[in-house]
């Protein structure tokens, strides 16, 4: 475990608990949970809600955005299918769980914000630690083109399509996992690039996410 010396042992049990509760909703990937059980959470947390870090809810972070709950953190990093090594571009680091948990479980994580603040808090909490990682303040819609290709793209905001230069920065065989829609609500997909290029997409039922807004905000 990556993140032993962060820990805060009176919160091991309520980590247990969080995991047996998300098991029992669908997450059955073994790695998944494993991460989300050694991922302490409560050092992603806005301080006001750091004693509700193990219930399964999304709550407010900085600039307006919001942590993910964990059954959703857990949902799309099941569909992403992770390895060990894996190359991962991540649209919209946020407060850095989600982030937390793709490199607790080995992956080499390349991570954009576009709200500078955030980016900052969230850039000085992995500098602090340690965290080995590459995080950029840029565009999501533009991602990392002198980094790709991506074994596998996941988006933690909701987009009303795929954006295409995501696409094209996914290696044949890779997988997008995103929220599309729009306000109302959108469908969590899964887009897996086949070997001639063409995009297979899955949907995987209806959920909430803050929109993934282009440009970047100082």
């Amino acid at each position: 475990m990556i993140f032993d010396t962060l820990d805060n042992p009176d919160f091991a049990e309520q980590r247990k608990e969080l995991v047996k509760s998300i098991e029992k909703r669908g997450i059955r990937d073994k790695k998944v949970l494993d991460a989300i059980g050694n991922v302490p959470r409560h050092i992603f947390m806005d301080k006001y809600f750091v004693s509700k870090s193990y219930q399964d809810h999304a709550f407010p972070i900085n600039c307006g955005q919001s942590i993910s709950q964990p059954f959703t953190v857990g949902f799309q990093t099941q569909l992403l299918s992770v390895s060990a090594g894996d190359k991962i571009l991540e649209i919209g680091t946020g407060s850095g769980y989600q982030t937390a948990i793709l490199l607790e479980m080995g992956a080499q994580v390349y991570t954009i914000e576009r709200q500078y603040e955030l980016y900052l808090q969230t850039k000085n909490l992995f500098e602090e630690n340690k965290f080995n990682l590459k995080m950029f303040f840029t565009d999501g819609y533009e991602g990392l083109p002198e980094y790709s290709p991506f074994d596998s793209i996941l988006l933690t905001a909701a987009a009303p399509k795929v954006p295409e230069k995501l696409i094209d920065q996914l290696k044949r065989g890779g997988r997008i996992v995103a929220p599309i829609g729009g306000k109302q609500g959108q469908r969590m997909m899964l887009v897996e690039k086949l070997d001639d290029g063409s995009c297979k997409y899955t949907d995987y039922g209806a959920f909430m996410f803050v929109p993934m807004v282009s440009g970047t905000k100082k």
